[in-house]
């Protein structure tokens, strides 16, 4: 899997500790290589990582080699963003949009 620079990969062995037991708000990116759109949004995270750090979490899960966590959540199109608050799914996006948007759409449920 391509991982956007200063991103953790989960997998469906570490979901539960990484993102359902997270302290912070954790905002998981369902993606794939084959992906393009995914790929597009590589910087968004890596500067979503670096520059909210201190409110949220910014995770990816490979949809390929993941199919447990990625069916439990009925993904079905990537890029599917979910943030997860307090071990639930609060908000889910699906596609590839712009840091600016993709903060405005979080502003709510963060």
């Amino acid at each position: 899997m391509i991982r956007a620079a200063g991103v953790t990969e989960v997998t469906d062995a570490d979901f539960e500790t990484e993102v359902i037991g997270s302290r912070l708000p954790v905002l998981v990116e369902f993606t794939a290589d084959w992906c393009p759109p995914c790929r597009q949004m590589g910087p968004v995270l890596t500067a979503l990582a670096a520059e909210e750090s201190d409110r949220f979490r910014v995770v990816q899960l490979d949809v390929d080699t993941n199919p447990l966590t990625t069916n439990a959540y009925k993904v079905l199109s990537m890029p599917t963003f979910m943030l997860f608050r307090d071990g639930e799914p609060v908000r889910s996006m699906v596609g590839a949009r712009p840091k600016r948007r993709l903060l405005e759409e979080l502003a709510d449920a963060l």
